[in-house]
């Protein structure tokens, strides 16, 4: 697939405003960012989901009974586009998730380098790759979960979406649901704007309560599509 140079989409995550970002995160645990990928782009990489051999393997969800659809994870041989976005988003959260360990009396190890904490996952015996391209048809949608492999997690991840809602598809929104110390669960329903990515706890977030700082749980899915085709782009930082 064309590209521009590696720089501009690095170029393009350096341009999102971080702070206002990290502010929305702590509110919300999650935080909607601004383009990353063109519109040419994103059906670009939509159309990758078709060759087979950058795969490792597909997962059908009703089989599995995590919903309906279906995803595929990349390869290690990562295509540039989506090798090279990691590589600039990680810098970028590793305050945050930082911060968010100090808050939670938790080790925030993470090192600076996302090759140095990929290495320390397979050291660990997580050394599957954990990039995924999701296509959603009609009637498709994807169950409340976290995508936890094992010991070894970072606390954010990033997801992209690729068509234009109501455009391409109608439903398939984002869904997040947290679990609230001591009250009922508090849900979100975003839509994905194409090209955008749009930054989410992987586990939990910090609230601060009466007693100090806490976890609220989380977990995210996807509504039902009710027409279209939806593509999503899920860029997590820890291997499977």
């Amino acid at each position: 697939m064309s590209a521009p140079t590696l720089s501009v989409w690095a170029g393009r995550v350096a341009q999102q405003d971080w702070a206002a970002l990290a502010r929305e995160l702590d509110e919300h645990g999650h935080a909607l960012m601004g383009p990353l990928l063109t519109a040419d782009e994103c059906r670009a990489l939509a159309g990758l989901y078709d060759e087979e051999d950058r795969f490792r393997s597909t997962i059908d969800m009703a089989r599995h009974r995590f919903g309906s659809g279906e995803y595929r994870y990349f390869t290690h041989e990562l295509p540039d586009l989506v090798a090279e976005l990691r590589a600039a988003l990680y810098p970028k959260l590793l305050p945050i998730a930082r911060d968010w360990a100090e808050r939670l009396g938790r080790p925030g190890t993470w090192p600076e380098s996302l090759d140095e904490w990929i290495a320390r996952c397979h050291r660990a015996g997580q050394v599957k790759s954990s990039q995924i391209l999701l296509r959603y048809g009609p009637g498709d949608w994807n169950a409340l979960h976290r995508d936890l492999f094992g010991d070894m997690v970072f606390p954010l991840q990033v997801v992209i979406g690729l068509d234009a809602p109501g455009v391409d598809y109608t439903g398939g929104e984002f869904l997040m649901v947290e679990q609230r110390p001591r009250a009922q669960s508090r849900g979100a329903a975003m839509p994905l704007p194409q090209g955008h990515g749009l930054i989410f706890t992987t586990r939990d977030r910090p609230v601060r309560g009466a007693r100090g700082w806490s976890a609220a749980p989380m977990r995210h899915g996807v509504s039902v599509v009710r027409s279209g085709q939806r593509h999503t782009l899920g860029l997590v930082f820890h291997d499977a």
